[in-house]
């Protein structure tokens, strides 16, 4: 969410995320004036030991700034951070030095699963996670709360043609891995300590058709129980700890 120079991440864990990680990006903060809340309270002496401006204002205006989100009693004004496009692919499976973990999404619509996403990718120190720059939920306030922070501190690549960006990461030497749920394979048989691409398709229709076909393989997470398949934001999860385990 945008008002005036810069956006306004909204809710306590998001908030003390931004100072925590990423504290020369944030240009102020605003508290619920008079706020009892302990929380609150140690996140305001933080901001302010810290060198970060504490404005006190009443409900009315945090909720002015924050939207639909709720901000809990606090919201913090962010400096944009950079943006990230296919371009920058290339440098950043190459610094990875053979280990490029991808996380790419075909068309996650709800924001709260892209945000949790976005926090299981940062978890498992995942290289970048692509998203379409259509069909996709934009990483907007909603987003960077839901992956507490993680949206700010993992590269975000927003891409114009996914099936071309899988082809190209695939030059680079990158296996691209696709999840379906009625796939006959099993991720835990693949071998996920190189660079990798771990393609998850959005709700409800799963991977795309072209999406799947530039796969260099599409398997699925075993499941013993009733269900026929998992929340995106659940496989994802799944997905990336699986390589985390294998690469110890």
């Amino acid at each position: 969410m945008s008002k005036g120079q810069g956006r306004w991440v909204a809710g306590i864990n998001a908030v003390a995320s931004a100072i925590e990680h990423d504290i020369e990006h944030v240009r102020e903060v605003l508290v619920e004036a008079g706020t009892r809340n302990a929380r609150l309270q140690a996140l305001q002496r933080e901001a302010e030991d810290r060198g970060v401006p504490v404005r006190r204002v009443n409900q009315q205006a945090l909720d002015g700034v924050a939207g639909s989100v709720r901000h809990q009693g606090v919201v913090a004004r962010y400096e944009a951070a950079r943006t990230w496009d296919e371009g920058d692919l290339e440098g950043l499976v190459e610094g990875a030095s053979g280990r490029a973990l991808l996380l790419v999404l075909d068309g996650v619509q709800d924001p709260h699963n892209l945000g949790a996403c976005l926090r299981s990718a940062a978890a498992a120190g995942a290289t970048a996670v692509v998203i379409p720059k259509d069909r996709s939920a934009p990483v907007n306030a909603t987003v960077r709360k839901t992956s507490s922070g993680a949206a700010d501190r993992i590269p975000v690549v927003r891409v114009t043609n996914l099936a071309r960006t899988l082809k190209a990461v695939q030059a680079l030497g990158v296996w691209v891995y696709g999840l379906a749920g009625e796939s006959g394979g099993s991720l835990y048989g693949l071998d996920l300590t190189g660079n990798v691409a771990l393609v998850l398709g959005g709700e409800g229709e799963g991977l795309r058709r072209l999406t799947r076909e530039h796969c260099d393989q599409v398997v699925g997470i075993p499941m013993p129980g009733e269900m026929e398949s998992l929340n995106v934001s659940v496989a994802s999860g799944v997905a990336l700890f699986e390589a985390v385990r294998q690469r110890g």
